[in-house]
């Protein structure tokens, strides 16, 4: 996503931290110092957990992003707040990761190569070589890391390795069929996105759809959430439904089902790479568009 041609660099900042008065005014003090324009500013407050949130989109002439880091770290300190400042137009370097499902990476990879997402795919991982084909149509590397119970820390590893070595921003899971381990969570910890195929009720293990049809469901979705040690239970980034009757066979409900995933997995990436998002325990904040 490129800066708009005659406009000054733009940046995206981000923070949280125990609510009090001032907030606002520092953030807004320190933009005025480095010369900031504000483009777009969204707060909240949670008054359960005396929580301030904020997010802020900023331009700001001749003051590079390492430069403006440096100064608002003085804030950041002296406030106790927990933020991020990263450029607003720079893609996310998003590794995904899939199984033998693949209709949540053939719908990223699209979206990357409109532009309609704002990240590049250095690599896609899996642990079969089902879309081995379909990464090289589109010019992504392939890299294929099968998992067994006796190999699972070497596969988890060489997915570390990986993100070290392509300086990988984002992890996605796309329909990858594989749990992490609590070390890499807690590494990873808010930076990986998973799409998880169920929305109410939960119905786990094998053929989630012909489980659902079986109980004579009205309504299937998809939660796409980050990832934590606890599986499929980690905090919540979006969700969607469709409603479906009981002339729909299985199949109708699995192809159906598959394009809600799509559609709440591009939207929770599109989210996390506009910074909309922040973790608030086991919550997460969104800041609508």
């Amino acid at each position: 996503m490129a800066a708009e041609e005659g406009r000054a660099p733009a940046y995206l900042l981000t923070l949280s931290c125990g609510d009090r008065p001032g907030l606002v005014f520092a953030v807004s003090s320190w933009l005025m110092q480095v010369g900031g324009n504000i483009v777009d500013s969204q707060q909240f407050d949670d008054p359960l957990g005396n929580q301030f949130f904020m997010r802020v989109h900023f331009e700001a002439a001749d003051v590079p992003l390492e430069q403006l880091r440096s100064s608002f770290a003085g804030v950041g300190d002296e406030h106790g707040m927990t933020w991020h400042l990263f450029s607003a137009v720079a893609p996310y370097r998003t590794l995904v990761l899939v199984s033998r499902f693949g209709h949540c990476l053939n719908d990223l990879l699209f979206r990357q190569s409109t532009g309609a997402l704002n990240i590049v795919v250095p690599a896609v991982v899996s642990n079969h070589r089902d879309f081995e084909r379909l990464a090289a149509s589109y010019d992504v590397p392939f890299h294929h890391v099968p998992v067994t119970p006796d190999t699972r820390d070497e596969a988890e590893a060489r997915l570390l390795e990986l993100v070290d070595e392509l300086r990988i921003d984002l992890v996605v899971l796309a329909r990858y069929m594989q749990v992490l381990s609590d070390t890499t969570c807690q590494r990873l910890r808010g930076q990986v996105i998973n799409i998880h195929h169920s929305f109410l009720p939960s119905f786990k293990g094998a053929k989630p759809y012909h489980q659902a049809h079986d109980r004579g469901v009205k309504l299937i979705g998809a939660t796409a959430h980050y990832v934590t040690p606890d599986l499929d239970e980690g905090p919540i980034i979006e969700q969607g439904v469709t409603r479906v009757n009981h002339r729909m066979t299985p199949d109708d409900l699995v192809r159906a089902g598959r394009d809600v995933e799509a559609q709440v997995l591009a939207t929770a990436v599109q989210w996390h790479t506009e910074q909309r998002l922040l973790l608030d325990g086991s919550r997460v904040v969104v800041f609508p568009r």
